[in-house]
């Protein structure tokens, strides 16, 4: 039993692994549409990739819990989580947000002008990620909230963007398209995970309503947007997490 919450951790791991051979795995073809010749890429395969993110949140979730009930909590386990994140909530999105790019330089009519280095910026996101959780692991600070948006928050914004475009809810898909919008969004979550901004966690220490009202709030609100806005709310609900953290800011324990 004492194994378990490295199991479930290995579990986050073996989901982000699975969704970038998804994500790599999406085929291109060429397709001729109103008499041009278009590259254009399947995107079954993403939205599953989308799935994978979703479900190694889940195991991200339970193994530090199942870790502190079972009372087997370490440095090996909190070693072990960052490794698997850095993969799946920082490798994976970065993925996306490549084939994304890819996709929208697709649309465009120099398509074939398009190098590497108009896609790299993509991969920013894993490196952030990366420097996100080895400051995570050494800051004291971060025992009872954030600093820094987390890496699976990121990393839940960013899958949902595939399966956006598929259903588009509220034309978003449009924007997603865009490949300036896309260029802002990862500048945006790359600062955003390692800007020195308290965050909300979820941990509840006690069940008092006046410490813990801007947790009950994102929930609620999480629980009430989804049946309306489908995907779109869970750029919705990033949004409003990072401005509710800005605006009732949480207590910092100062380092020791």
């Amino acid at each position: 039993m004492k194994q378990l919450p490295n199991i479930l951790t290995l579990s986050n791991l073996f989901c982000g692994a699975l969704a970038i051979i998804c994500i790599l795995h999406a085929p291109e073809y060429r397709a001729e549409i109103n008499g041009t010749d278009y590259t254009v890429i399947t995107p079954e395969p993403i939205y599953w990739a989308s799935v994978l993110v979703v479900l190694a949140g889940v195991f991200d979730f339970f193994d530090g819990m199942v870790a502190r009930l079972l009372g087997v909590s370490g440095p090996m386990g909190k070693e072990l989580d960052s490794l698997a994140d850095v993969v799946t909530f920082g490798v994976v999105p970065g993925m996306m947000l490549y084939r994304l790019l890819k996709s929208a330089y697709y649309q465009s009519p120099d398509v074939f002008e398009v190098s590497i280095i108009n896609l790299a910026p993509a991969l920013l996101v894993p490196c952030f990620a990366a420097y996100r959780l080895a400051k995570f692991n050494i800051d004291t600070r971060q025992s009872e909230s954030f600093i820094g948006v987390p890496t699976p928050a990121v990393a839940l914004l960013v899958a949902s963007f595939p399966l956006i475009v598929l259903f588009n809810p509220f034309n978003l898909a449009h924007w997603l398209q865009n490949i300036w919008v896309l260029y802002i969004i990862i500048a945006a979550l790359c600062y955003l995970m390692i800007a020195e901004i308290p965050m909300i966690s979820l941990k509840f220490k006690n069940k008092s309503l006046a410490d813990n009202w801007p947790r009950f709030l994102l929930i609620a609100l999480t629980l009430l947007s989804i049946p309306v806005l489908k995907f779109a709310a869970v750029p919705f609900i990033f949004v409003v997490y990072v401005l509710l953290s800005i605006i009732v800011p949480p207590k910092v324990t100062p380092k020791s």
